[in-house]
């Protein structure tokens, strides 16, 4: 399973704008990544959660929140918005913002800008489809990116990408999704799954 640093780029402004691959990381058949955020061989875990403190209690539930979409329907584009999966990657805030883009799909650009944020969003927080209701997804092998976000200072979660499952701590696969961030500063309220509080707590 290739893991990879993948880095929020900005531009002159500050606006989030493209993903940066950084190094690949060696991993074997089994490997154990940290999820405390206090490791000293980050994104390796070094066993320092159990001095830590560290409260791994998953709190996703059943996930009702899927079913529950924000949905926002423009001339060419359909945009839905699942707010709790929110890992503050902040590329849905370039230009006008995702919302204003798909409510605007007819324009000229705006579609295709549209499906580029939703496509850089790694959380799958928001989706976009075409009219039909067929789903735009990017393409993604199986991997697992290891966020850096220098802009706020902060290491950003863990994108587990192409479809991998995640299974809880009682043996429950979580719906298995092309795109879901894991928590991995440990202050996550939706665990284990990113919310976005690594920058609002660091």
């Amino acid at each position: 399973m290739p893991i990879q640093e993948q880095t929020i780029g900005v531009d002159d402004s500050g606006e989030a704008v493209q993903w940066v691959p950084g190094p690949v990381y060696p991993s074997g058949e089994k490997c154990i990544l940290c999820r405390c955020g206090q490791s000293r061989t980050k994104p390796f875990c070094d066993g320092a959660h159990s001095l830590a403190g560290f409260d791994g209690t998953e709190a996703a539930g059943d996930e009702a929140y899927l079913d529950k979409p924000e949905r926002f329907k423009g001339p060419a584009l359909k945009l839905e918005d699942v707010e709790q999966l929110c890992a503050s990657a902040r590329f849905c805030m370039r230009g006008k913002g995702i919302w204003a883009l798909a409510l605007r799909s007819g324009r000229p650009g705006n579609r295709e800008q549209a499906i580029q944020q939703a496509s850089d969003c790694p959380a799958g927080r928001l989706v976009v489809s075409e009219p039909d209701g067929e789903v735009i997804e990017p393409e993604f092998e199986p991997s697992i990116g290891v966020v850096e976000d220098p802009q706020k200072g902060v290491s950003g979660p863990l994108w587990v990408r192409g479809g991998i499952p995640v299974e809880s701590a009682d043996g429950r696969v979580y719906r298995v999704r092309n795109r879901v961030t894991l928590c991995r500063c440990g202050q996550s309220r939706n665990k284990p799954f990113c919310d976005g509080s690594h920058v609002h707590v660091h």
